[in-house]
C-alpha cells in the first residue's frame, strides 16, 4: 500500500496486488536473511590497500578481502564472484576458512575489467556489488554482497578505463 500525491489534491491510497507466495519477495527475503546470518559470525569487507600492476590489457587491480570475527562458528568462503564489470580471481579454491577460534582471515583478490565497451561505464548500476558465497559451520551456502567504498569505486572506474584503453 502507498499514498500517492499527484499534485492536484489530497494523496490517495493505492494498493499493489502481489501474488502469494511471491517468488521475488521470497528470494529477496532469503538473500537479506542470508547476509544477516553470515554477518553475525564475521564481517566481510575489502581492505584499505588497492594496488594496480601492469599496463593496458595486462593491468590488474590487487586488493584483500578481510574477514573479521564477530561471533562463534566457522565461516568458509566458497567463492568471491564477479560483477557486471569486474572479473575476480583468488589464489585458492575455495578462497579460505575462518576457523572457529581465529579472529581474522585475509584473502588476496585480483580484479580485471570484464567489459571494455564505453556503454558499460555509463551503466554501472551493479559494477561494485561483489557476491561472496560463504557457509557457516559447513551448512548452506549463503551470499553476502561486499562493496568497496565510493573513493575506491571511482578509482576502479579510472583503472578499468585505462586498462580498456578508453582514457580516464
Amino acid at each position: 500500500m502507498a499514498h500517492v500525491d499527484t499534485g492536484s489534491g489530497q494523496p490517495h491510497r493505492v494498493v499493489f496486488e502481489l501474488p502469494h507466495p511471491d517468488p521475488l519477495l521470497a528470494r529477496l527475503l532469503r538473500d537479506e536473511c542470508s547476509q544477516f546470518l553470515v554477518e553475525q559470525t564475521a564481517s566481510i569487507a575489502f581492505g584499505e590497500e588497492w594496488t594496480e600492476t601492469g599496463t593496458g590489457k595486462d593491468a590488474v587491480m590487487h586488493a584483500v578481502l578481510v574477514v573479521t570475527r564477530r561471533g562463534p562458528g566457522e565461516l568458509e568462503l566458497r567463492e568471491v564472484g564477479a560483477t557486471s564489470h569486474y572479473d575476480v580471481r583468488v589464489a585458492d579454491d575455495p578462497p579460505g576458512v575462518l576457523p572457529a577460534g581465529a579472529q581474522r582471515l585475509e584473502v588476496p583478490v585480483r580484479l580485471t575489467p570484464s567489459r571494455c565497451d564505453g556503454h558499460s561505464f555509463g551503466e554501472a548500476k551493479k559494477a561494485f556489488m561483489f557476491p561472496v558465497r560463504a557457509s557457516l559451520d559447513g551448512g548452506e551456502v549463503r551470499v553476502v554482497i561486499v562493496m568497496p567504498p565510493k573513493p575506491v569505486q571511482d578509482r576502479l572506474i579510472r583503472y578499468a578505463q585505462r586498462a580498456c584503453g578508453l582514457g580516464g
